[in-house]
């Protein structure tokens, strides 16, 4: 692919931002490639659906795979008008892109009240130390349940 069409391809996905902030929404846009044909779109629609995880990248992921019929998008990138948050930089690698390309940076989402810091901080600290208190229980059934699965001879691996 060229300089020029990937610039087409992130023209888009900033286009996608711009038309949400028309719309009321988030400054977000996001476009997933294969084989330089797009096969997935998201903006921003945390607030218009009442979904904190519809993050535009996380639209744009849930369409690609429903419009190729699969849950793992190796063979496509991501065109994104921001760089992912936490959430979507890991929704991205289980989705297994090949590659981010973004326009702008997390500082300049900072400066604009979408810090992802502290949950970066979070991830860093120990379970017993994390803001939202986490306590394990009952995970001697629970293993039980990830046995049984990994005896499925027919379970599907992702």
């Amino acid at each position: 692919m060229t300089d020029h069409q990937r610039q087409a391809l992130m023209r888009r996905a900033i286009h996608l931002s711009a038309e949400n902030v028309q719309r009321g929404g988030g400054p977000f846009g996001a476009v997933i490639v294969r084989d330089g044909t797009i096969v997935g779109e998201g903006f921003n629609r945390v607030t218009a659906s009442n979904d904190p995880t519809a993050h535009a990248e996380m639209v744009a992921i849930r369409e690609a795979c429903r419009h190729l019929k699969t849950f793992t998008l190796a063979g496509c990138e991501i065109y994104t008008s921001c760089e992912p948050c936490p959430m979507c930089l890991s929704a991205i690698y289980w989705a297994r892109l090949d590659r981010i390309w973004f326009a702008n940076t997390k500082v300049d989402a900072a400066e604009i009240q979408f810090d992802d810091h502290f949950i970066y901080d979070e991830l860093a600290k120990d379970v017993a130390h994390r803001t939202i208190p986490m306590r394990g229980m009952l995970r001697d059934e629970a293993l039980a349940v990830f046995r049984d699965w990994q005896a499925n001879a027919s379970r599907i691996r992702y």
